[in-house]
């Protein structure tokens, strides 16, 4: 009376990720190199930690950080393969991030109080 529900894949949902069960395995290369270069560039942040550049060590560094949550943006969160609409939005942001730089450093390096 009570039967149990099967555990078989119904026909059409194995026609719909049959398709793209190789994808995965085609992108795990990449995978692999995009983490091996955020290793590399963790290791490299931190021999940088030890250098003194004078007044640009925060630039370095920023630099350095920005190449690494680009790398992740662009790989991981797979903005490589979005639409123009979300581009537009990233350079919005980089440009607002870029401003509020601007006037921390305008802030820090007074002209008018130094």
């Amino acid at each position: 009376m009570n039967n149990p529900p099967t555990t078989e894949p119904i026909e059409t949902e194995t026609e719909h990720y049959a398709p793209h069960a190789h994808d995965v395995s085609k992108h795990v290369r990449g995978y692999l190199m995009v983490g091996a270069t955020l290793l590399v560039c963790t290791a490299l942040t931190v021999f940088l930690s030890y250098m003194d550049f004078g007044r640009a060590n925060i630039a370095v560094a920023m630099l350095l950080a920005a190449f690494k949550a680009g790398l992740v943006a662009y790989i991981f969160m797979h903005l490589s393969a979005e639409k123009k609409l979300i581009y537009r939005v990233l350079v919005f942001t980089v440009i607002f991030v870029l401003g509020l730089f601007w006037l921390t450093y305008l802030a820090w390096f007074d002209p008018v109080t130094h």
